[in-house]
C-alpha cells in the first residue's frame, strides 16, 4: 500500500511543478521538480521512503526515455551527421571520462581510485537536450547548436552507461585491462545497436502484418509499441549487450517506419505521439522529483565539511567537462557547421550546453547498493556529487545563455491567433448561415464550430448574463409581435410564456428588471388563458383509453405549438446575435445561441437526423476555414507563420471531428 501511495504521491508532485512552471516560466522545470521532492519527502508518511533497485530503475525509467528519443530522431539527419556524432558523443565522451577521472585520482589519491574516479567521471559525462530547451525556450538558438546537442544527447548517453558498467566491472574485480576494457566496450556497444536494429524491425514487420490484416487496431499497437524498450533492453542485458543502445537503434529504426511508410493509421499515429508525450514527461519529471525526495536523505548522512568537499569536486568536474567541450568545438575536432565568425560563439554555446539532467540523475540512481557482498559507502556521495553538477550546469546556463543569446522573435502573439482563429471560425459559421438550408443539422453543425473558440476565450461570466438578458429581451419582444398580430394565438402564447419563465428561472443570474418583465408576461398570458380558453373543454371522458389519447393528443399540440415559436425566436435572437458579435464577445454569443438551440432540442428529440448531411456540411465548414486562411495570406492580412498556425490547428479539429464519426 505504501508503494502505491508513495507512485501516486511522485506523480501529483511532478503534476503540480509542472502547473506551477506554466504559471511562472522564468525558472527551469528542473529546479520546480526539485524542491516539488524536497517538498514532498518533508510529508509525514513512509510512503516517501523509497529504496531503488538499479537494474529495474534502468529498465522503466531509463529504456522507455532513450527509446522515444531514439524514434523522434529523423533516420536521414543521423546519417548524414554520422561522423559529427560519433565524434561529439563517443569521442568526447571517452576523452571527458578518461582526463576527468584522472585529475580526479590524481587530486584525491587516498579517495578516489581509478575505477572509482572513472565511474563518477562516466556518470556525469551525459548531457539533456530536454534541459537546455527548457532554459531557451525564449531564445534563438543557431540551428547548427541545437541540432549537435540533439544528437550527443541521444547517443552519449549510451557512451556514459557503457564506461559506467566499464568501471563498474573494474571496481568490483580491482583490475583492469586496456586491451580488454577496449574489446568489451566494442562488443557491448555495437552489439547493442546490432541487436537492437534486429529486434526492431522484427517487431517493425509484426505490426505490419497486424495492420494489414486487422487494418485498425491500435489498442494492440500501442501496447506492443510501449512495450517495446523494456522488452529489448532485457534481452540485450541478457546477452551482455547495451541494453540501453539496443533500446536507442530500436527507436531509431522505428523512426525509419514513420519516415518511410506512415503504416499506421492516423488515429494510431495520434495516439501514439501523445502516448509517448505523457510518459517521456512523466518520467523526466518523476527522476528530477526522486531526486528532489531523496536528497533530504543523502544530505543528513553528509557532514557539513564533507558537503563543502563534495561541492569542489562537483564544481572542479564541471569546469574540466565544460573546458573540454569548448576546445572540441573550437579547435574544430568536431564539425558542426559553424561559420568562421560564429565558431567562438558556437563553441561557447556548446561548452554551455553541456547540461545535465535525467541521465546523470538516472545512473547515479542505478548505482549497486551493495558491491562484492560490502555496502557500497560511496554511492551517497557520488549521488549528491551528481546532483550539485546538474545544479550548477542549470543555473550557469540559466544565467549565461540570455546574456549570449537573442531572444525568440515571435511573428505572431497568441492573442493574435486567438483573434484570427475566432474570426475564421465566424466566416465559417456565417457561410453555413447563408449557403446551407435551415435544418436542426445546420443547427447541429454551427453547434459543433463554436467550440473551436472555447480553448481559446476566456469565459466571462458578467458579459454572458447581459447578452442572455438582452436575448430574452428580444425573445420577450418576438412573443409580444406575434400574439399581436395573430400568428399565434394566446393559448400559443401561454403555453410558451409557460415554458420560457420557468427556463430564465434556471439562470444562474438575472436582474430584477428582466425577472418583473417575465412575472408581467406571466400575469398578461394567464389573464389572456382565462378569458379566451373554454372551461367545459376538458369534460371527462367516460372511456379511460380515449382519455389517454386525448390527453397524448393534447401534449402533442401544446409541443407543436412551443416548437413552431421557438423557430421564429431563435432566428430573430440568432440576427440579433449576428448583429453583435464580435472577437471580443464571440465565445459568450456562441453560448447564449446554445442555450436557445438546446431549448429547441427538448422538443425535437426522437427526430431523425440525417448523419451524412451533418457531416457533409462539417466537411464543407473546415474546407471554408482553410480557405479563408489562404485567402488572407494571398492577400497579405496573415504572415506565413500566422497562416500555418491556423492550418495546423483548424486540421487538428478537423480529424478530431473525423474520428468521432467512427
Amino acid at each position: 500500500m505504501d508503494l502505491l501511495l508513495g507512485i501516486i504521491l511522485l506523480l501529483t508532485t511532478v503534476v503540480v511543478a509542472n502547473v506551477i512552471h506554466l504559471i511562472y516560466p522564468k525558472i527551469p522545470l528542473s529546479i520546480y521538480q526539485i524542491i516539488a521532492g524536497v517538498l514532498l519527502a518533508s510529508l509525514p508518511t513512509t510512503a516517501t521512503n523509497f529504496t531503488l533497485h538499479p537494474e529495474i530503475f534502468m529498465m522503466v525509467v531509463i529504456a522507455p526515455l532513450m527509446f522515444n528519443d531514439g524514434q523522434n530522431q529523423s533516420f536521414f539527419s543521423l546519417s548524414r551527421n554520422i561522423r559529427p556524432i560519433l565524434s561529439i558523443a563517443v569521442t568526447l565522451s571517452l576523452i571527458t571520462v578518461i582526463i576527468a577521472g584522472t585529475v580526479l585520482h590524481l587530486t584525491m589519491p587516498k579517495t578516489f581510485s581509478f575505477a572509482l574516479a572513472f565511474m563518477l567521471a562516466a556518470i556525469i559525462t551525459p548531457t539533456d537536450a530536454v534541459a537546455v530547451k527548457s532554459i531557451t525556450t525564449s531564445m534563438s538558438v543557431p540551428e547548427n547548436v541545437n541540432g549537435a546537442l540533439e544528437y550527443e544527447s541521444l547517443f552519449n548517453d549510451a557512451s556514459g552507461i557503457v564506461l559506467l558498467d566499464l568501471a563498474l566491472a573494474a571496481y568490483r574485480s580491482g583490475d583492469f585491462s586496456i586491451g580488454h576494457g577496449l574489446w568489451i566496450f566494442v562488443y557491448v556497444f555495437f552489439g547493442g545497436i546490432i541487436f537492437g536494429a534486429i529486434l526492431g524491425i522484427l517487431l517493425i514487420n509484426l505490426r505490419v502484418r497486424l495492420m494489414r490484416s486487422h487494418v485498425d487496431i491500435g489498442s494492440i499497437v500501442i501496447p506492443i509499441n510501449v512495450m517495446t524498450p523494456i522488452v529489448v533492453y532485457w534481452l540485450a542485458e541478457e546477452l551482455h549487450f547495451s541494453g540501453i543502445l539496443a533500446v536507442v537503434a530500436a527507436g531509431v529504426v522505428h523512426s525509419i517506419l514513420y519516415d518511410r511508410m506512415r503504416l499506421t493509421s492516423t488515429k494510431v499515429q495520434m495516439a501514439t505521439t501523445t502516448t509517448w508525450t505523457i510518459i517521456s514527461d512523466a518520467l523526466n519529471g518523476l527522476v528530477f522529483v526522486l531526486l528532489g525526495v531523496l536528497l533530504p536523505q543523502v544530505l543528513r548522512s553528509t557532514s557539513l565539511s564533507n558537503l563543502g568537499r563534495l561541492f569542489g569536486i562537483s564544481l572542479l568536474l564541471y569546469l574540466i567537462m565544460t573546458f573540454l567541450r569548448y576546445c572540441w568545438v573550437r579547435f574544430k575536432l568536431v564539425n558542426i557547421g559553424s561559420a568562421s565568425d560564429q565558431l567562438n560563439r558556437d563553441s561557447i554555446l556548446m561548452a554551455l550546453g553541456g547540461i545535465h539532467g535525467t541521465i546523470t540523475l538516472s545512473l547515479a540512481f542505478s548505482l549497486p547498493v551493495m558491491i562484492n557482498h560490502h555496502t557500497f559507502a560511496f554511492r551517497n556521495s557520488m549521488i549528491l556529487i551528481a546532483a550539485i553538477v546538474i545544479l550548477i550546469s542549470l543555473l550557469v546556463g540559466a544565467v549565461a545563455y540570455p546574456l549570449i543569446l537573442p531572444a525568440k522573435s515571435q511573428c505572431f502573439t497568441p492573442e493574435e491567433f486567438r483573434q484570427q482563429l475566432i474570426t475564421t471560425v465566424q466566416f465559417a459559421i456565417n457561410q453555413l448561415r447563408t449557403q446551407a438550408e435551415d435544418s436542426r443539422e445546420r443547427a447541429i453543425v454551427i453547434d459543433q464550430l463554436s467550440t473551436q473558440m472555447n480553448q481559446y476565450h476566456q469565459f466571462n461570466q458578467q458579459r454572458f448574463n447581459q447578452l442572455m438578458n438582452r436575448a430574452h429581451k428580444v425573445e420577450m419582444q418576438t412573443l409580444d409581435q406575434l400574439t399581436a398580430d395573430g400568428t399565434i394565438s394566446e393559448r400559443e402564447a401561454s403555453l410558451y410564456a409557460h415554458f420560457v419563465s420557468r427556463s430564465i428561472c434556471r439562470t444562474p443570474e438575472h436582474n430584477f428588471t428582466e425577472f418583473a418583465r417575465l412575472f408581467w408576461h406571466r400575469i398578461k398570458w394567464q389573464l389572456f388563458r382565462k378569458r379566451h380558453l373554454n372551461p367545459h373543454r376538458l369534460n371527462t371522458v367516460d372511456n379511460p383509453a380515449d382519455e389517454d389519447d386525448r390527453k397524448l393528443q393534447i401534449i402533442k399540440q401544446q409541443r407543436q405549438a412551443i416548437l413552431k415559436i421557438l423557430a421564429i425566436v431563435n432566428e430573430n435572437v440568432d440576427k440579433y446575435l449576428q448583429s453583435i458579435e464580435n472577437t471580443t464577445n464571440a465565445n459568450e454569443v456562441v453560448m447564449v445561441g446554445r442555450v436557445f438551440f438546446q431549448q429547441k432540442q427538448l422538443f425535437t428529440r426522437g427526430q431523425d437526423l440525417d448523419a451524412d448531411l451533418i457531416t457533409n456540411l462539417s466537411i464543407e465548414a473546415f474546407q471554408w476555414e482553410h480557405s479563408f486562411v489562404q485567402e488572407h495570406l494571398a492577400a497579405g492580412k496573415l504572415s506565413q507563420e500566422l497562416a500555418n498556425a491556423l492550418n495546423e490547428q483548424i486540421s487538428t479539429d478537423e480529424l478530431v471531428y473525423s474520428q468521432s464519426l467512427d
